[in-house]
């Protein structure tokens, strides 16, 4: 089946760029603007203010603030799709209309995560509000579904709803429920009309792409983002699964250890700056024996972050 997309600038890998923080907890900026051109250098989009960003420790003037300087410090807008879903409607609003304004083309939206046991409408008028509010058509949405940190799930008819009443605007998804079923199932019943599917994982790249996806944007594209993005420009070629085996491997050290932790335990050692070791409460640093243990395991692979 030909699958026709919505035209779209950005790249088939994104990552949920990891915040660096000063000793007073605000984010800096120039160096997030560092680590999102050596990502770009390394073929890979910017999806700032995502999870692995830390965005929800982050109040709604903060991204809007950093944003800005990205894209002044000479940030492509055209590869970035900022995180803007909060739990207030007028928060998803103030920041989803800042990304548009600066030619963002697309956001990554969160469903309303504080309530539980929440209807299908309740989540559609969130949307629709949200929608109606901007009330701009160079507005492209991309639902970002986490069950297993929301503790909401984002029904097939839900999805299915909102493309009907806004094709235009909710054109696509980041998956990262980590149940391939259901990733697959959302391929299936709406990338024919045009819906983006991006997996949450990079473990899941090939069966994306191969199911009719269109990528993904995934925690350690931060650390690995070559060889991601070289495996979605070449998931075709007869080694992919060989490649795919090889990013599979680098997750799986990572996932030993809290991940945003773990990540920017990376990111300050192999560019050999401490402050990268922040993060914002409630989380937590690794300690001095999860640091030397995970780096241990990094160099037992020969794994390296040139040019960072």
């Amino acid at each position: 089946m030909t699958i026709s997309l919505h035209p779209s600038t950005l790249p088939a890998v994104l990552s949920p760029v990891l915040t660096p923080f000063k000793a007073d907890g605000s984010p800096d900026a120039a160096k997030l603007l560092k680590q999102c051109k050596w990502l770009e250098a390394n073929g890979v989009g910017q999806a700032v203010f995502g999870t692995n960003s830390e965005a929800n420790s982050m109040s709604a003037p903060q991204k809007m603030n950093t944003l800005t300087s990205l894209i002044e410090g000479g940030l492509n807008p055209e590869h970035m799709m900022p995180g803007t879903g909060a739990t207030s409607i007028d928060a998803t609003v103030n920041m989803t209309r800042h990304a548009v304004n600066h030619k963002c083309p697309g956001v990554l939206m969160l469903p309303p995560f504080y309530y539980k046991d929440i209807c299908d409408d309740g989540l559609f008028a969130y949307f629709s509000e949200v929608i109606q509010k901007i009330g701009n058509a160079a507005l492209q949405i991309y639902i970002y579904n986490i069950p297993p940190v929301t503790k909401i799930n984002l029904s097939l008819s839900l999805l299915e709803r909102l493309t009907k009443e806004y094709p235009k605007t909710v054109v696509g998804m980041k998956d990262s429920s980590g149940d391939w079923s259901y990733t697959e199932s959302v391929i299936k019943l709406l990338a024919p009309s045009g819906f983006r599917v991006y997996a949450g994982n990079e473990v899941f790249l090939m069966r994306t792409l191969r199911a009719g996806g269109v990528g993904c944007i995934s925690a350690t594209t931060n650390i690995n983002p070559k060889a991601i993005a070289d495996l979605a420009a070449h998931w075709r070629e007869s080694n992919a699964d060989e490649r795919q085996a090889g990013l599979d491997k680098v997750r799986s050290i990572f996932a030993k250890y809290q991940m945003i932790a773990g990540m920017k335990t990376a990111v300050a050692h192999y560019s050999k700056d401490p402050e990268w070791l922040r993060v914002r409460p409630p989380l937590v640093q690794l300690s001095a024996d999860q640091q030397e243990k995970l780096l241990s395991e990094l160099q037992a692979i020969n794994f390296s972050m040139p040019g960072l």
